[in-house]
């Protein structure tokens, strides 16, 4: 096992990743710190075209929309959409005007449209009830997306906090080997959650670090090319608490831990005239299986690392200031 050539969820075929971020100073006590981040499952059309995937809640405390359809039929029909908490109305918003401009059918002479948004609260450098973020800012997002992005303190990880000190998005690969093919798995997160005497690398905390804040939640998605379905991706996204796990967090009370993983090995098409599919999939009991598992953990967990290594410190309101982790 070995890292992807960018060590990212963009080593997946097809994934890409876009961000728009924010950072102004308003007045001297308000300031604009947010974004919004979204990730491209492939680079067809979502709706037409849906991805294996599922989601598993480590800890409920969290605002996310579209997870229930995902869960119910086991397919993600849109981009997955990450922000701040008050901003996951516009971002859907926004999402939806550019699918539906895409999709003349929709909500006509087809069904409705499932458009997933996960969040997390950066209202401690964000002046969050403003509400800066608005539903273009989701479409720019979607735009901008490459297999080549920025991770740290970027897109919806600009105002988020992460052990004490700046996270953000991070992102990691592993590439599984063996004689009966080779398979990705990948993680993004956005990190805003865990307090420093948590973390499991006490030394890249600085000395100084603020006072306690309200419990912070984590988004993490999972992308492999392995043929798999929603039950087995699921599988898959249980394994990414534990990568977080490893990186020290007690997933606290008002923590919204919630893990969303999908497959680009195939596409579901939305109309197909036969009543039945057939679909190769990977054994839950191969080897391959277990290296997948062994992946997820190992870049979720470096994901996180990544989030505090790429991040820089950050201002926000009320003259608060989040330093970088030390890295030196």
């Amino acid at each position: 096992m070995h890292k992807g050539l960018r060590n990212s969820i963009a080593d997946v075929p097809g994934v890409a990743v876009g961000h728009v971020t924010f950072d102004e100073k308003i007045t001297e006590e308000e300031s604009i710190c947010t974004g919004v981040t979204a990730i491209l499952p492939h680079r067809g059309n979502w709706f037409e075209q849906k991805t294996p995937a599922a989601s598993f809640v480590l800890n409920g405390f969290g605002k996310t929309a579209g997870l229930v359809q995902v869960d119910e039929l086991g397919v993600l029909e849109s981009p997955i959409m990450l922000t701040n908490t008050f901003s996951v109305a516009a971002v859907l918003q926004g999402t939806m005007d550019y699918m539906l401009a895409e999709n003349p059918a929709i909500g006509d002479s087809t069904s409705s449209l499932n458009i997933v948004v996960g969040e997390c609260n950066d209202s401690y450098l964000n002046s969050m009830r403003r509400m800066a973020v608005q539903p273009l800012h989701a479409q720019q997002a979607i735009r901008k997306a490459s297999a080549d992005f920025t991770q740290g303190a970027v897109g919806a990880g600009k105002g988020m906090i992460c052990y004490g000190v700046k996270g953000g998005i991070g992102s990691s690969s592993r590439v599984i080997a063996h004689a009966e093919g080779q398979f990705t798995a990948g993680a993004l997160a956005l990190t805003n959650f865990g307090r420093k005497e948590e973390i499991a690398i006490a030394n890249w905390l600085p000395e100084h670090t603020p006072e306690q804040r309200p419990d912070g939640s984590v988004i993490i998605v999972v992308a492999t090319d392995a043929p798999l379905d929603s039950r087995q991706l699921k599988r898959l996204a249980k394994r990414a608490a534990i990568g977080l796990g490893r990186t020290g967090t007690h997933v606290h009370n008002g923590s919204g831990d919630i893990i969303i993983a999908f497959s680009t090995a195939y596409t579901v098409p939305h109309e197909q005239p036969s009543p039945f599919t057939e679909l190769r999939l990977l054994r839950d009991d191969h080897e391959l299986m277990a290296g997948l598992f062994q992946g997820v953990i190992e870049s979720t967990e470096e994901a996180v690392y990544q989030s505090l290594f790429h991040a820089e410190t950050t201002a926000g309101r009320m003259g608060r200031i989040i330093e970088k982790g030390l890295f030196e």
